[in-house]
């Protein structure tokens, strides 16, 4: 940035102070202190400053792993009791809509300046190389071998960009970040507009993505940003199972966490959607396995393949590797709150018995946040993993009408509801699929 204005220079503790004030003009509700609305815009901030700190002075990381797991803690707890809330009143942005749309545009803009004048982070540089091999046909276990990448559908969708830019590999890497940043912004827009049947929230919901200190920390590293983005999409098409299902088994071979999203989802859709959901998932991990027998040279580097494309790491249960929390404590304490973590995953899955679009959120953001305890190395950092899905709870009206609609889309109500910009509220009486 500092190429094109002389003299610009934005550092990660100015860009915190700065945002945060802005944040604060924008989305508090000053005349009403005590509100769900600034304890959640309060949350969010104080994740910013703990990831700042980890990066940039690893001397003070105990403790500051310590406050990011009780400010974790606090965000779980808040998804946990969202669908309980029934009082969910409408607070306008203290910005009108052209406002907000400008707001937008400039933090966006900031952002693309921030991916390119930053070097590209090493994983998005070798997903780039991997996906370039992959439309040479060339083996990748040793580029897999040599930093981590997002994973086999992180190089599949990477192949949309190599070619663009000539093989370019930072240039390319770039550009699948700022694509990825463009697909969560569009996505929360579109899940404003479609089915919180306001667009001023999908602005507003998409500028405090790009406003948050934790997005601006993590620009570049596609691993955190390429299976919120999936994710995201996935609830934009959640009225068609298999779409949403095809999404989300791409998210889940970039990354391991989304596997934990597929019982609830599955729950959801229950019988008259689940078939087709589960199927979209298999179809998609089928593609991503023959997509590594292109990139493999005999039956031993599909297998190395195959068994590195997984973050296994995160299931071993060892300590005193790596930087974070665990790593100063023995493995053997991760044991019970991955247990406890499975079963609160169950306990979601099944309760309540008929969900609706707000269950189907805030159980997902939960699911998510609550990897962060117990994954081993750097947990509680990986913000923008779960950042989008929280967003939409934070924002999200009252959805308990909108039940689980019929994927064979016979009424002209349900149609309607899937038509984009005339889209209509779906009848309050609608019969859930159980």
């Amino acid at each position: 940035m500092e190429n094109v204005l002389f003299g610009y220079e934005v550092n990660g503790a100015t860009w915190f102070y700065l945002s945060s004030l802005l944040i604060l003009s924008v989305f508090y509700r000053f005349n009403r202190f005590w509100s769900w609305r600034n304890v959640d815009l309060l949350v969010l901030l104080s994740l910013s400053p703990c990831v700042l700190i980890v990066r940039h002075a690893s001397a003070g990381a105990p403790w500051v792993y310590v406050w990011l797991f009780a400010a974790t803690a606090l965000l779980w707890g808040r998804l946990l009791i969202d669908a309980s809330l029934t009082r969910r009143p409408r607070y306008e942005q203290n910005l009108n809509p052209a406002g907000m749309t400008f707001l937008l545009c400039s933090a966006l803009a900031f952002q693309v300046a921030n991916i390119v004048s930053e070097e590209p982070h090493e994983s998005a540089v070798n997903t780039v190389r991997m996906a370039d091999e992959l439309l040479k046909g060339q083996d990748s276990t040793e580029t897999q071998s040599e930093a981590p990448s997002a994973g086999p559908a992180g190089r599949l969708l990477a192949t949309t960009v190599v070619p663009l830019t000539g093989g370019a590999e930072l240039v390319a890497a770039r550009c699948l970040a700022v694509m990825a940043h463009i697909a969560v912004m569009f996505g929360l827009i579109l899940v404003g507009r479609w089915h919180f049947q306001d667009t001023n929230l999908g602005l507003a919901m998409a500028t405090l993505y790009l406003l948050l200190p934790c997005t601006a920390y993590d620009t570049s590293r596609v691993m955190h940003v390429l299976p919120a983005a999936l994710i995201i999409w996935a609830v934009v098409c959640y009225q068609r199972p298999a779409i949403a299902g095809g999404l989300l088994g791409l998210a889940c071979g970039t990354v391991f966490f989304p596997a934990f999203l597929l019982p609830i989802w599955i729950a959801f859709y229950w019988k008259r959607g689940a078939v087709r959901f589960a199927g979209a998932v298999v179809s998609v991990t089928v593609l991503l396995v023959a997509s590594l027998i292109f990139t493999s040279a005999d039956t031993a580097s599909f297998t190395r393949q195959i068994i590195g494309s997984i973050d296994w790491s995160a299931l071993r249960f060892e300590g005193g590797e790596g930087l974070g929390f665990w790593s100063l404590y023995d493995a053997a304490y991760r044991i019970p709150v991955f247990a406890t973590f499975c079963v609160a995953l169950v306990m979601l899955t099944i309760w309540p018995f008929e969900k609706n679009l707000e269950h189907l959120l805030a159980h997902s953001a939960a699911v998510i946040v609550a990897t962060q305890f117990w994954y081993p190395n750097e947990g509680g950092i990986y913000i923008l993993w779960y950042l989008p899905l929280v967003l939409t709870v934070v924002f999200r009206p009252r959805l308990a009408h909108v039940a689980r609609q019929s994927t064979t889309a016979t009424t002209s109500v349900q149609r309607a509801t899937w038509s984009g910009p005339k889209a209509i509220m779906p009848d309050r009486q609608t019969t859930p699929w159980r």
